[in-house]
């Protein structure tokens, strides 16, 4: 086990009508907020509403900032800092899913930074200061609410990158799994592979002697594969929801990766397809993921056979054990196809080839991965296994 630094200060407020709390808990931060969010969903829902009322109940000015999409952009977040400085802003709410908190996150930064926040993106500068941030979950999946990073997309040659920091952790989430009824079913199915991709990044480890956190990510992965085909048949199955919503907390916050060494390989390479064809990230993840597996499963075929037996329940072939290692995969491929996902790229309807652009947008001339290293030709063939 390696040696580790811990630190996760973001408060968790879980359970019913908790969202009725807003109005106090941001008081804690001042008196003019910026109100965060993505389309008409959370107006739709009422939430919208109840939120503005408890604000209001406390006298707090609020400044709202909507229209985050799906993968979101730079040119949003650089609305969000003029209006966060212009007006004097406290705090930062933002209410919705990962890409309204990742868009928050960045805001916050930009704030506190006299430069392009899009440096901290590059590499350039390192965050030091934030915004304080507010959330109020209504979609599991990103794990933001509780997590150290933000991935925004820079319009301008359609880059999607990431930074972070324990400072832009959010100071508090609000999470009511009864927000997450009304989310579509295709939401529901992207937001758990995005979970349970979370939890594979960090469980692909060449660490040894680290059972306690494999045993926290295995417990993690089979939550989610028990519980997101009950949501998807009942929507309104509240016990299910919770299930998801604390999982997805607890797959990004940092926990599951003490102690080992981690392989974001397959994000990164799924962030070229969400960043050109602004594919849904856990739907992108369902094709990445199974294609990133066969091509490096070899490395480590213990490791993999461990997650099919452990994960899937495959019964250990003493005579093949590969076979053991390929069944996993198998069966977390046919997962993905029973909640809805595609698992190739021809099942997501991408059929042009951009293989050499994607890789080298991903990794250039350099390499990635801390399970196994990737160059760029390895990431084309990694594209080319996931064609279908």
């Amino acid at each position: 086990m390696l040696n580790f630094d811990f630190q996760n200060k973001t408060e968790i407020i879980f359970g019913r009508d908790t969202e009725d709390r807003i109005g106090k808990e941001a008081l804690k931060y001042g008196k003019r907020v910026l109100l965060h969010y993505g389309g008409g969903s959370i107006k739709r829902s009422g939430l919208y509403d109840r939120v503005m009322k408890k604000l209001k109940e406390e006298n707090i000015e609020v400044f709202e900032l909507a229209g985050v999409k799906p993968n979101p952009r730079l040119s949003l977040v650089n609305e969000g800092i003029k209006i966060c400085k212009d007006q004097g802003v406290d705090l930062i709410l933002a209410v919705g899913g990962g890409s309204v908190i990742d868009s928050a996150k960045a805001i916050g930064a930009g704030v506190k930074y006299e430069g392009n926040v899009w440096d901290f993106f590059e590499g350039k500068a390192v965050v030091e200061d934030t915004l304080p941030l507010g959330v109020i979950l209504t979609l599991p999946a990103a794990g933001s609410e509780s997590s150290s990073g933000s991935v925004i997309t820079n319009e301008d040659g359609w880059y999607k990158k990431s930074f972070g920091g324990n400072v832009v952790r959010p100071k508090f989430a609000i999470m009511n799994p009864e927000l997450t009824y009304t989310l579509p079913k295709y939401q529901t199915a992207a937001g758990a592979v995005d979970i349970m991709a979370h939890v594979m990044e960090r469980y692909f480890t060449n660490e040894e002697n680290v059972d306690f956190t494999d045993r926290l990510c295995e417990a993690t992965l089979k939550t989610i594969i028990n519980n997101a085909p009950k949501a998807l048949a009942n929507p309104e199955d509240y016990a299910s929801r919770a299930e998801i919503m604390w999982a997805s907390t607890i797959a990004h916050n940092g926990l599951l990766c003490t102690g080992r060494s981690t392989d974001w390989s397959s994000h990164n390479i799924e962030h070229e397809l969400s960043g050109i064809y602004d594919m849904t990230h856990g739907a992108g993840l369902a094709v990445i993921f199974p294609a990133w597996m066969k091509y490096v499963y070899k490395h480590n075929i213990d490791r993999f056979i461990q997650f099919a037996t452990r994960v899937w329940d495959v019964d250990y072939d003493f005579n093949n054990p590969e076979a053991t290692a390929l069944e996993g995969i198998r069966r977390m491929e046919e997962f993905f196809t029973r909640v809805g996902m595609p698992v190739t790229l021809a099942e997501a309807e991408i059929t042009d080839n951009r293989y050499e652009e994607m890789a080298e947008k991903a990794v250039g001339t350099g390499t990635m991965g801390g399970f196994v290293s990737l160059n760029k030709e390895d990431i084309v063939k990694i594209y080319e296994l996931a064609r279908g």
